[in-house]
């Protein structure tokens, strides 16, 4: 099969690009790209909580599926930061109330445990990132 013109296309910008390189790359560099998770409002509006409630609602949601995500809408109205900081206090609230709802009513199926056990595991790493955030500490998750 014979190289099509797009291939050669490609090739000759990718030979360009290297060519331009100031620090004389070679054939083997690539093009960095930047990875941006993008939340739905329910995964955005999860608290960013102090490490010891945050695996205090893991462990409630591990054995009473969205009881944990219920505590934690709670942790919103205390004045938890989320990713939603253009939505009122209130609407956030009512969101992981929703979540938690959606766990407990999902439960029987497993669908709803599983789930509350995933809420509790972000809810963990969120409070590990903001402590690494907070100490001025680079992030290696």
């Amino acid at each position: 099969m014979e190289p099509s013109h797009k291939d050669a296309e490609t090739a000759a910008a990718a030979a360009a690009v290297a060519a331009a390189d100031p620090r004389g790359a070679s054939s083997s560099s690539g093009v960095v790209v930047q990875v941006r998770e993008k939340k739905g409002p329910l995964r955005a509006a999860i608290p960013y909580m102090p490490f010891p409630v945050a695996v205090i609602c893991l462990f409630l949601n591990t054995f009473v599926p969205g009881l944990g995500t219920f505590v934690s809408a709670f942790a919103v109205l205390c004045g938890a930061r989320t990713d939603l900081p253009d939505r009122h206090v209130c609407c956030v609230f009512w969101l992981n109330v929703a979540a938690a709802l959606i766990q407990v009513l999902t439960a029987i199926v497993m669908v709803g445990w599983i789930m509350s056990i995933f809420w509790g595991m972000d809810m963990v790493i969120l409070a590990i990132s903001q402590g690494y955030k907070e100490q001025g500490v680079p992030q290696q998750l």
